[in-house]
């Protein structure tokens, strides 16, 4: 038997302009620029600033302030510092994005336009969801990853492959296997396809019917291209590509050797096994292994010509060290100079003073109010994502002082997102959004914002030190060990234990990994 039930539940929902302005807040300053590039592209009520042109406003728009929607945007801005303290207590909803009172503009002569009875805001702003607030780059509300690079070079490897397979002397059947070849390499310059499914690839996409035994002699053409090596089907390949084209002498003959015979042996480092079954004299690996240390096993990825993508550091902050005090600026790409359109504004001037206020033109004053508090809300968002960030980041220069004064790695302090989340007043999630993809400029380099987090290590004088500080010690130990007796993590923890860190092996491994060095065994060198 079915049966209605009430139930009251209190629960937390991100408005529109909540969603929007998380977006805006985590992406990096070489994306701020795009993205409001786009904004601009479907809001005209949106432009950019020139400072002459606003001087002149101001001096034309003086006496009559109070009709222009542009005065409420200068009025906002003093009180924003403001604004930002009365909201520390509030839940981070509402911390990260107020929702702007838009029922309340009705009665603000300065708004937009004068009090007009035929223009009801309500009879427009009454959905749940304001068209005017949906911008470019509107999902379905989660979260999402934004790695663009600035510059992409992707294609000038492969159009200089694409040149020398025009020279190759291939007829036109040859020539269209080769041209699927190439686009089949990927960014480390492998061919890790099948080459059957690249003979499916030919019959499916060109009409083309080529076996197996033909794709393989083309392969071996485009083999020959520069750089070396380009084009292999895996390492070894790679590596026996290039000692090709070397002088066959006897140390090219015992590297290849090497490759075809022992590949796993080599790839362990199992020296003794090698000398073994190739019956090399001492001499004779040491000088064929390091003929095979001078290859380059990513032939496609090295180099301005790369297949791989270009990508370039642009801070969000730069800090300043004068004589002890810091100053801290954002990036002045952080910083646009937007403003609402004063065409725009005239519009709903024109319609003040029409006699006849029919409903075309009140349909059109309607587009014109969405898209005025769409510039407006844009724009306080932008400055309060700059605000967000200064906050954030004078707390992280307060916390890493010492650092931010030397530059030494060592004066890290352990910091993770809750120490500054406690400071600023906001919710983690907002502090791991800021220092997501951001990076601050300073005296001794750029550093992006999460080399500052790290966790605390306990340690003989009962106090805290950064892993940062542990993992750099770490990396100094494996530097300055013997290479033919490598120290393991059971030698490298009593090191450290030595030093004061209380730490276990476990934890010495794992540091290790994360600074990509392998394990004793395979540091070991002749």
């Amino acid at each position: 038997m079915q049966r209605l039930d009430l139930k009251q539940l209190l629960s937390q929902k991100l408005s529109p302009q909540q969603i929007q302005f998380i977006k805006l807040l985590q992406i990096p300053t070489a994306e701020l620029e795009t993205r409001i590039k786009e904004e601009m592209e479907v809001n005209p009520a949106l432009e950019e600033d020139e400072p002459d042109d606003s001087e002149e406003l101001d001096r034309d728009d003086e006496s009559d302030d109070s009709d222009d929607p542009d005065a409420s945007l200068d009025n906002d801005e003093n009180t924003l510092d403001e604004d930002f303290e009365d909201r520390r207590d509030e839940p981070e909803v509402a911390d990260e994005m107020p929702e702007p009172d838009l029922s309340a503009k009705d009665d603000s002569p300065g708004d937009d336009a004068p009090d007009n009875k035929d223009l009801d805001l309500s009879d427009y702003l009454n959905d749940d969801e304001i068209a005017g607030y949906k911008m470019q780059g509107d999902g379905p509300g989660e979260e999402e990853e934004r790695d663009t690079p600035l510059a992409d070079t992707s294609g000038s490897l492969l159009d200089s492959l694409l040149d020398q397979l025009h020279f190759a002397n291939l007829d036109e059947h040859q020539e269209a296997i080769g041209q699927q070849l190439i686009g089949s390499i990927d960014g480390d310059g492998y061919i890790r396809r099948d080459l059957s499914a690249i003979a499916n690839d030919l019959a499916f996409s060109q009409n083309l019917e080529v076996s197996v035994k033909e794709i393989e002699a083309v392969l071996r053409v485009v083999q020959g291209f520069d750089p070396p090596g380009i084009a292999a089907r895996d390492l070894p390949e790679c590596l026996l590509l290039q000692l090709e084209r070397r002088p066959q002498d006897e140390n090219t003959v015992n590297a290849e050797r090497i490759l075809t015979e022992t590949f796993e042996e080599f790839s362990k480092k199992h020296y003794p096994r090698i000398q073994q079954k190739l019956d090399l004299e001492d001499d004779e690996l040491k000088e064929a292994i390091n003929v095979i240390l001078k290859l380059n096993p990513k032939p496609g990825g090295s180099g301005p010509t790369g297949l791989g993508k270009t990508q370039y550091l642009m801070p969000d902050f730069i800090l300043t060290n004068d004589n002890g005090v810091f100053n801290l600026t954002l990036n002045a790409r952080n910083a646009p100079e937007l403003r609402v359109s004063p065409a725009y504004t005239e519009m709903f001037r024109t319609y003040d003073k029409a006699s006849k206020k029919d409903a075309k033109m009140k349909e059109a004053v309607t587009f014109v109010k969405q898209k005025l508090d769409s510039a407006k809300w844009f724009i306080d968002a932008i400055r309060q994502r700059q605000n967000t960030l200064l906050r954030t980041m004078n707390a992280i220069v307060e916390l890493q002082r010492d650092f931010f004064a030397e530059g030494d790695e060592s004066k890290l302090r352990p910091m993770i997102l809750k120490d500054i989340a406690q400071m600023i007043g906001m919710d983690i999630s907002t502090v791991s959004r800021v220092a997501n993809s951001k990076s601050i400029q300073t005296e001794f380099g750029i550093y992006p914002l999460k080399y500052f987090f790290s966790e605390g290590i306990a340690t003989d004088s009962g106090e805290d030190a950064s892993s940062r500080e542990v993992k750099s010690i770490l990396k100094d130990l494996i530097g300055k060990e013997s290479k033919e007796r490598p120290l393991s993590d059971d030698k490298l923890e009593k090191m450290l234990n030595a030093r004061g860190y209380n730490i276990a092996r476990r934890t010495v491994a794992k540091y290790r990994e994360q600074l990509n060095i392998p394990v004793a065994r395979l540091r070991k060198e002749l």
